[in-house]
């Protein structure tokens, strides 16, 4: 009976140092916030990959996410590719596989507000689908159905830490903050802009943005989204967007590696 006692002793005593290792183990992982960045196209994360200190990489659905370090922060860096379900599929990806806490969307936009001029830059208050339309069973346009929401807000401290890092990085261009409008086309023409807006009002359209936000809300996840801007609504000025898309990409990864270094 007493070498009973003792093993049910010595294992509890076990037990209760592994419970004590498995709750360091937990605080020290907890400890580590990644923060992981998106850009759909190598042009958009190719600046930002040569900046960090990339350590391993790893390919999950045909994307490449690579950890590392930029500055002195955790970092994801992973191109999805174009278009809503990359962008959806690949934040899930950043944070249930990688544990990001935070989530950085970077790339180029087209403008939906005339006084912003290209090469400036939206900073996400919130994002929208445009295309997303369920109006026939009763859901407003762009409504995600049961989820009352059709906008996901974003982060407000991550939303001010892009904003201000804009104002030191890049003092020429300027930062508004408001609506991201994301659908599955690449939006080039007057009258399909005046259609998003009349729906949606907005200050940028693109590709990806509003699905990140969306996976991000469902994750309780922190998210912003930095758009470059590529043209003005109104077709005044036009600038070719493979020339555009280097410059602009360069400046937004700036932009980003000043804000992850300082968030």
């Amino acid at each position: 009976m007493l070498l009973l006692s003792g093993c049910a002793d010595n294992k509890a005593a076990s037990g209760s140092e592994n419970n004590n290792t498995d709750i360091s183990a937990a605080a020290n992982k907890a400890e580590v916030k990644k923060i992981g960045i998106i850009g759909a196209m190598d042009v958009e994360v190719n600046s930002l990959k040569d900046a960090a200190n990339i350590k391993k990489t790893t390919e999950i659905a045909a994307m490449e996410f690579c950890e590392g370090t930029l500055g002195q922060k955790d970092v994801v860096i992973v191109k999805c590719g174009m278009g809503k379900v990359n962008a959806g599929i690949c934040s899930n990806t950043l944070i249930n596989d990688f544990g990001c806490t935070k989530i950085i969307n970077t790339g180029v936009a087209g403008s939906l507000d005339n006084q912003i001029d290209i090469g400036d830059f939206v900073i996400s208050t919130d994002a929208v689908q445009h295309d997303f339309d369920v109006e026939a069973i009763g859901f407003k346009k762009g409504e995600i159905p049961y989820t009352g929401l059709y906008a996901f807000p974003a982060d407000d401290t991550m939303r001010e830490a892009a904003v201000k890092a804009v104002k030191e990085v890049s003092p020429d261009n300027h930062a508004f903050e408001g609506r991201v409008c994301s659908g599955d086309q690449f939006i080039s023409t007057k009258e399909k802009k005046d259609k998003i807006i009349s729906y949606f009002g907005g200050m940028c359209c693109e590709m990806e943005g509003a699905a990140i936000a969306q996976a991000c809300y469902l994750n309780k996840t922190p998210f912003v989204v930095i758009r470059a801007i590529s043209d003005k609504p109104d077709e005044t000025e036009i600038v070719e967007y493979k020339d555009f898309e280097a410059e602009a990409a360069a400046n937004s990864a700036k932009i980003v590696k000043y804000m992850v270094e300082n968030l």
